[in-house]
């Protein structure tokens, strides 16, 4: 077996023995499917396939489905029960419903946030606030698959998608999003479609294999990643193999204690700036039920980079990292570059001596680079 097939992100999670699950967005967009097919056709169909942005083409099967007539119309809807794999997600089981209806030509697709999906009252998420927390992502697969269903049935593609969440409201409260503002209940999420699950024990030592078998192939440079977006920024700006690419997610002290004992040349850090704020302030396990984005250390960092303190306040309190980020980078404040710095002289601190180079890329959610140390 040749060390590409044994190193890399997916060979990281077949070595955990992990299975993996779907996201809310991809049961969303499952349900969208289904429901907007029964709409054109008057049959719902079980399983219902879909191509996910990696090009998986999961089939999920239907746990309700409704196709109703009444006042001049007819709304059909569709129901997917989550399977989040092996990972501990607290929407394991929920059920994730999808209403559609047809809208006039030309008013393309809207979003509503049916029962128990949360809606967006405060700034510094990607979306608007009033929108319904329905991410970007899931917002593009639906859009994509009703064009498709559009296609394929004399459909026009103009609906409105109203998605809820059983007891979405309840499974809300074990989550962060009252403190994001998002109220009501869950988001819809997910950029690739897939949950990777993450055992601690069983992805750190998954980490490691990553090392070995990199340095096994005789690569110089390796790349920390925290997902699917940073992993495509790094291949972008370096032009690695896939076995120079570690999935370190939430673990970035995993793969510095390592690296520390088994240098290669160079290290490259890649992820959020949210999550590499964190890194900057001391933390080596980046979870959101571990470690939270510290946003009066973003305002001192700020404050160094040439903030006034109106601006300082205003970051102290920003609702996320990304609207702190957004405030400096209007006030040209080079907040990204700063934390990506601090970032970095963290990662050198744990690396004690080790001869190891280190750069850290700070990326927002679009994979755009917002900041370099």
């Amino acid at each position: 077996m040749n060390a590409e097939a044994r190193g890399g992100r997916s060979a990281q999670l077949k070595h955990t023995g992990l299975r993996p699950g779907w996201t809310t967005g991809a049961c969303a967009t499952a349900a969208t499917t289904a429901a907007y097919t029964a709409l054109l056709t008057g049959d719902f169909p079980d399983p219902v396939t879909i191509t996910l942005p990696k090009g998986q083409t999961p089939a999920f099967a239907l746990a309700v489905e409704e196709l109703t007539a009444g006042a001049g119309e007819t709304v059909a809807m569709a129901g997917v029960v989550k399977d989040a794999g092996d990972d501990p997600d607290v929407t394991h089981g929920a059920l994730v419903r999808s209403t559609v209806r047809r809208l006039p030509p030309g008013s393309g697709v809207v979003f509503r946030a049916g029962p128990g999906v949360g809606t967006v009252t405060l700034p510094g998420l990607p979306l608007d606030v009033g929108e319904p927390a329905v991410n970007p992502v899931p917002r593009r697969l639906m859009r994509e698959h009703v064009e498709r269903v559009a296609a394929e049935h004399g459909g026009t593609g103009d609906v409105e998608i109203t998605v809820s969440v059983d007891h979405g409201e309840e499974i809300a409260r074990s989550t962060w999003n009252g403190r994001l503002g998002i109220l009501g209940g869950l988001s819809i999420l997910g950029t690739t479609g897939v949950v990777v699950p993450y055992s601690c024990s069983a992805w750190i030592d998954s980490i490691r294999r990553g090392v070995d078998v990199a340095r096994a192939a005789g690569l110089t440079h390796v790349a920390g990643c925290t997902g699917s977006t940073s992993e495509k920024t790094v291949v972008s700006e370096y032009g690695l193999p896939d076995i120079a690419l570690l999935d370190m997610g939430d673990f970035a002290g995993a793969v510095l204690k390592y690296v520390r004992r088994h240098p290669v040349a160079r290290l490259t850090i890649c992820g959020g700036f949210a999550k590499l704020s964190k890194l900057a302030a001391g933390h080596l396990d980046l979870h959101s039920a571990r470690s939270q984005v510290d946003k009066p250390f973003l305002a001192e960092l700020a404050r160094r980079g040439g903030a006034d303190e109106t601006l300082a306040s205003r970051i102290a309190t920003a609702n996320t990292g990304l609207e702190a980020l957004r405030l400096c980078e209007a006030a040209n404040v080079p907040l990204g570059d700063l934390v990506a710095a601090r970032a970095r002289d963290e990662a050198l601190s744990v690396l004690r001596g080790a001869p190891v180079a280190v750069d850290v890329i700070c990326i927002d959610r679009a994979g755009v680079v917002v900041g370099r140390g």
